[in-house]
């Protein structure tokens, strides 16, 4: 993979010493048991994101000025296990040096070493997954690293609250909390769901967002689509509160599975990676700017609740 500047940004805002956004490619497919492909989803994403307009019209800004360094991909690929704590180490590398990480996957195993790595971090971590899928397995196919596993270690060892699941195995049942589990189909009729689930959360957040989240009719390129998705803005509605409400440490999103045919959803990944981007630093002032002192690290709260960042 190319490790030229995300979205094309030029050099003065793509360096690891000025960049206060850290993103780290994962072209992991390992695991996958349908559609193969989410190796590819990184450069695809970054091949959109290259092509991607830089102002953001809701917020006003460009949020790219606050500096965004792409991270040698992780291409750890000997086994899942190895792939997750290669992710893990990566992960916690930069959050130690008080970036705000990200990652691009890859197939959601991914998100096992990145959830691990944030929870090493931070205190009281809610995950905030939105998703199709359960991904509530403790095993799978010889492995507790499989994409079916994602989330469990995240629902025993942090507070897992769980958005637009729509599809599981019975043995999955009754692993997470009933009342942190919210089902697309409770979902459409509960005109309080995106309030309810933000309250679920405790205040440090790491969102892991599976692309099958969304609705097959505007992001068909994933490995395993599902109907009955989430669309555009009531997604973005619900991120727009949980970044207003909550501390944000991270993201990853994973699970783009490209089709030559089929552009639109690598765009959606792209916009939905800037947009994210842009919710969580639209008030926070750049260096030069009025208030810098008071406001120019992303974490002048949320340090406050790491934990000891020399572990």
């Amino acid at each position: 993979m190319s490790n030229s500047n995300y979205a094309g940004i030029p050099d003065e805002y793509a360096g690891i010493d000025n960049a206060s956004i850290v993103l780290i490619p994962v072209p992991y497919d390992g695991t996958s048991t349908w559609q193969k492909g989410a190796d590819k989803g990184p450069e695809a994403f970054l091949d959109a994101s290259a092509n991607m307009e830089l102002y953001d019209i809701e917020t006003d800004t460009e949020v790219y000025h606050h500096g965004v360094f792409l991270a040698d991909a992780v291409t750890e690929n000997s086994s899942p296990e190895a792939m997750v704590d290669a992710v893990h180490a990566t992960a916690k590398k930069y959050i130690k040096k008080n970036k705000f990480v990200t990652l691009f996957g890859g197939e959601h195993s991914i998100s096992i070493g990145s959830i691990r790595a944030f929870n090493d971090m931070y205190e009281n971590l809610s995950v905030l997954q939105i998703d199709a899928h359960a991904d509530l397995r403790k095993e799978y196919d010889g492995s507790t690293c499989n994409h079916a596993c994602a989330v469990y270690e995240a629902s025993q060892k942090t507070n897992l609250v769980q958005v637009g699941i729509r599809s599981m195995d019975s043995i999955e049942v009754g692993i997470n909390d009933d009342d942190k589990i919210f089902f697309a189909h409770e979902m459409v009729q509960d005109d309080y769901w995106q309030e309810k689930a933000t309250e679920a959360l405790t205040e440090n957040v790491f969102i892991t967002i599976d692309l099958d989240a969304f609705d097959p009719s505007i992001c068909p390129s994933t490995g395993t689509p599902e109907p009955g998705g989430l669309f555009w803005y009531e997604t973005l509605d619900f991120l727009k509160m949980v970044f207003a409400e909550k501390n944000v440490v991270g993201f990853d999103i994973v699970e783009l599975c490209p089709n030559p045919s089929e552009k639109s959803s690598d765009f959606l990944a792209a916009k939905l990676y800037y947009k994210m981007l842009s919710y969580k630093f639209k008030d926070i002032a750049l260096e030069g700017e009025d208030g810098y002192e008071a406001d120019n690290a992303f974490t002048k709260a949320g340090l406050k609740k790491m934990k000891n960042i020399e572990d």
